[in-house]
């Protein structure tokens, strides 16, 4: 299993450096950021771009995977969010992780004006924005490594792309892995042809009053046979992909004890995901969690 965090970009980058630098220095897998123009659960604190913050987290560390966990449709054009990721590829030396979903229409949909009735996208328009977004993505992403192609057309329902040049590529080949946040049989298909990963979060569909541990373990088992399903329907093999759990926003108590992480991670295992994500812990509000159990889940200390 391995271990990787979330740290959210809610302080300075000269405040943030330490922690990234700490994350590496503990042996995590990889370090994500979350991607939004703003987020509900810290409507009144400090938000700053992920793409930038984590070009920063780049030039501070050296071995640590660094990514997006997600970026979406939302506010994410495909041929300028393709360019930001062959930068920050470069930049890192080839440890860019490209997390990408459909989205929601919450916070990020309501800033930019789909919060009113009529105005947001419908459930069908965010499935196929996403499928269209990953499939643009792929091919901006791997055409010099896959036929020589420097420029890219794409004529979609929703995304154009007209003689888009995207040179030198990424510096992993043929492309940056994709880490695709999928729930429905459309999004799941998409994960199984483009992803490297699959990515689920332990938050479920119902409010946070009516979640228990119980239901959220079948919830996901309930998830990993439908991505299963969708794999043999795109014809993978579904233990070539990947699966990671974000955790934090159920009531399992994962980061409460190293114990209790111990037990998250068996039962994830048992499902068959391959990866597990925590939040660094914060001070206090979200993600305030016993700042000594990340040092004693940490790949270094174990």
């Amino acid at each position: 299993m391995r271990i990787s965090v979330c740290i959210l970009p809610d302080r300075p980058f000269r405040e943030a450096a330490p922690i990234w630098r700490h994350a590496e220095d503990l042996g995590f897998h990889a370090a994500y950021s979350y991607d939004h123009i703003t987020w509900a659960g810290l409507p009144d604190s400090a938000w700053y771009g992920a793409m930038p913050t984590l070009a920063s987290a780049a030039g501070a560390t050296s071995r640590i995977k660094l990514g997006t966990l997600v970026s979406s449709p939302n506010y994410r054009h495909p041929v300028p969010l393709a360019h930001d990721v062959i930068t920050l590829d470069a930049i890192s030396e080839g440890r860019f992780v490209l997390g990408f979903g459909a989205g929601s229409p919450d916070a990020d949909a309501v800033v930019l004006g789909q919060g009113e009735p009529g105005k947001g996208w419908s459930v069908q328009e965010r499935g196929g924005r996403f499928r269209e977004s990953v499939e643009l993505l792929d091919r901006l992403l791997t055409g010099a490594a896959h036929d020589g192609r420097k420029r890219s057309t794409f004529h979609g329902r929703y995304y154009e792309a007209i003689d888009a040049r995207l040179e030198p590529g990424c510096v992993q080949q043929p492309r940056v892995p994709f880490v695709l946040a999928a729930n429905g049989p459309l999004g799941m298909r998409t994960v199984a042809r483009y992803g490297a990963s699959w990515v689920v979060t332990d938050q479920g569909d119902v409010s946070r009053d009516e979640r228990t541990a119980a239901w959220t373990w079948s919830v996901l088992a309930r998830r990993v046979e439908q991505l299963d399903a969708a794999c043999e329907k795109e014809g993978r093999d579904p233990k070539s992909l990947d699966r990671t759990l974000l955790t934090g926003f159920s009531l399992l108590p994962t980061m409460q004890s190293a114990q209790a992480f111990e037990d998250v991670a068996g039962r994830c295992a048992e499902l068959g995901f391959t990866d597990i994500v925590v939040h660094y812990p914060r001070e206090s509000g979200f993600f305030a969690t016993p700042r000594q159990v990340i040092e004693e889940i940490a790949p270094a200390n174990r």
